[in-house]
């Protein structure tokens, strides 16, 4: 097996993890960095799992990444030095022939490729019970198994269908995405930065479809169809037959956040705005797959919570944050009772003043009492951290460009014993 040894992190990892020897000090980004410190605002000890030789992309933050103790990531041959202009980068707009799926063993620290495809590929779905990865090449569905690095072709999108999987259900049976029309396509294509086509797509009000793909049958199924523009489409970790998608648009227009039952077809909204200018997004379902949690603002850019709902009952459970505190996205441990965000800058739509941070929340009542981790101030954030838990609850993994280039990072929830 032809493994990328990044020895040298490798060993300084293990010299270190010995606990008979102090880690470095130091402030965090701005310069290059030693692969494992202590950042000097949090004292809390930070560990670079990706190859610093290549770039480095993590998975969005509702994208399940383990499987078993490793972890699934994007990496690219590097190529230049990060532009900090350029705009929102997310793995799949990251075009390149080079890029691969790899993983870290998040016990050793050593990385290795799953994949080496020819040309690029998209897909963030990593299956915990079959050790697959799935993945999309043009019109083509592909796995790779992590362990023997087994790879084949699953399912070819007709000539006249041209979908996009997105996810995997709860028994690895079924694979769900999504697929727009060809106009809406068009408009995407001609204005590719997301503040000029988001409120086009949104006012074009094309017809959009959610699919299925039987994994053994290679059955494609249309489970529904809106003139409105749908995404975010997510499998519940547990109940194999729940999907969850968003009405895509501007968040204060759209009630957003649904569920459908894929044998059933029936449709559920999760949450419904009741004022003016509410906005509520980024969800993701709860590790025991019974709640959905969301960003919730009352009004925009004003009152800032992070939001729960039962799925059963409809019940909402609301935990307030201060304006510095808000984050781009939000993640739960797998023992749900800790929450992580990684921030905003001032540019986004909570204005922090101070916001730039990776952060583990406390719920407290109706509130979360929040401990910063990471002083994210040398990150840019059109590189969204996207936080994880990792499977032992112990660290929270992100990414980040404030050595230059884009590189996955974890920070360990315990605090560094001065």
């Amino acid at each position: 097996m032809n493994y990328i040894n990044n020895k040298a992190c490798i060993i300084i990892f293990l010299f270190f993890h010995t606990a008979l020897f102090s880690q470095p000090v130091l402030e965090t980004g701005g310069k290059a960095m030693p692969c494992v410190w202590i950042d000097k605002d949090t004292r809390h000890k930070i560990i670079r799992l990706s190859d610093s030789a290549r770039t480095n992309l993590s998975f969005y933050f509702h994208n399940n990444p383990f499987i078993e103790n490793k972890m699934v990531y994007y990496s690219t041959s590097k190529k230049k030095p990060s532009d900090i202009n350029v705009a929102k980068q997310k793995t799949y707009s990251t075009i390149s022939k080079d890029k691969q799926l790899y993983y870290v063993d998040l016990a050793t620290k050593q990385t290795a490729p799953i994949t080496r495809q020819p040309n690029a590929m998209s897909g963030e779905i990593a299956g915990r019970q079959s050790h697959n990865v799935y993945y999309q090449i043009n019109d083509s569905v592909f796995i790779t198994n992590i362990d023997t690095r087994e790879t084949k072709l699953i399912y070819v999108f007709p000539a006249n269908y041209k979908g996009s999987i997105t996810t995997l259900n709860a028994d690895e049976t079924l694979l769900a995405g999504s697929k727009a029309s060809d106009k809406q396509k068009k408009i995407y294509k001609k204005n590719p930065q997301k503040k000029d086509y988001f409120n086009l797509i949104y006012d074009a009000k094309q017809p959009n479809d959610l699919f299925t793909i039987d994994i053994k049958t290679k059955q494609l199924t249309i489970i529904h169809t809106e003139n409105t523009w749908l995404g975010h489409v997510q499998f519940s970790p547990t109940d194999p037959d729940l999907l969850m998608f968003c009405h895509e648009g501007p968040w204060h227009k759209v009630d957003r956040i649904w569920t459908i039952n894929v044998r059933t077809k029936k449709t559920a909204l999760m949450h419904k705005r009741t004022m003016d200018m509410e906005i509520a997004g980024h969800e993701f379902f709860s590790p025991d797959g019974k709640k959905i949690y969301f960003d919730l603002q009352m009004p925009k850019g004003k009152t800032f919570f992070l939001a729960g709902v039962d799925i059963a009952s409809g019940e909402e459970k609301k935990y307030s944050l201060t304006r510095d505190e808000w984050s781009v996205h939000y993640n739960i441990s797998p023992d749900q009772k800790l929450f992580a965000g990684d921030g905003g800058d001032s540019g986004q739509v909570a204005k922090a003043k101070d916001g730039q941070w990776i952060y583990l929340f406390r719920p407290e009542g109706d509130h979360f009492v929040s401990e910063k981790l990471v002083n994210m101030k040398h990150h840019h954030y059109r590189l969204e951290p996207n936080v994880h838990f990792s499977p032992d609850g112990k660290w929270i993994i992100f990414r980040a460009n404030f050595e230059g280039t884009e590189n996955v990072y974890a920070v360990e929830i315990s605090k560094h014993a001065d």
